[in-house]
């Protein structure tokens, strides 16, 4: 009886196998899967404007002013925007210029020039040369 059960299970999985292939060639479009709803802002995304990305840090100084204090400014890649820190790790001062080059300002602070020298006048006090 062993012998017989021996042979009869490679007939039986090699039928199987012949079935399983036999159904496999049936369709040979490919298998899309949906992975989750359909998107219902496809075409809003479409139509909407290009997303221009906020300005990155081109230049960061640590600048000494002429009264001995420390401020720190970082330079945006816009040319129009710099931060201002002063004291040197004190909070941030978004200053603003109406175009490239021109001076830097915005809540009672200044910055004039960009690189290794500058003027600069942080809140409450007067303008003054510092240096990186």
């Amino acid at each position: 009886m062993g012998a017989v059960m021996h042979h009869r299970f490679p007939l039986l999985a090699a039928a199987s196998c012949a079935a399983l292939m036999s159904l496999a060639a049936c369709n040979r479009e490919p298998e899309v899967i949906n992975a989750g709803p359909p998107d219902t802002q496809a075409e809003a995304l479409k139509k909407a404007k290009p997303v221009t990305l906020p300005p990155s840090i081109t230049a960061s100084y640590t600048y000494r002013c002429k009264d001995n204090s420390l401020i720190k400014v970082d330079f945006m890649s816009d040319e129009k925007t710099a931060v201002m820190h002063a004291p040197k790790d004190g909070p941030a001062i978004v200053l603003n210029a109406p175009a490239a080059g021109e001076p830097y300002a915005g809540a009672d602070a200044l910055v004039t020039g960009k690189g290794k020298t500058i003027t600069a006048k942080a809140p409450g006090k007067g303008a003054q040369e510092c240096k990186a």
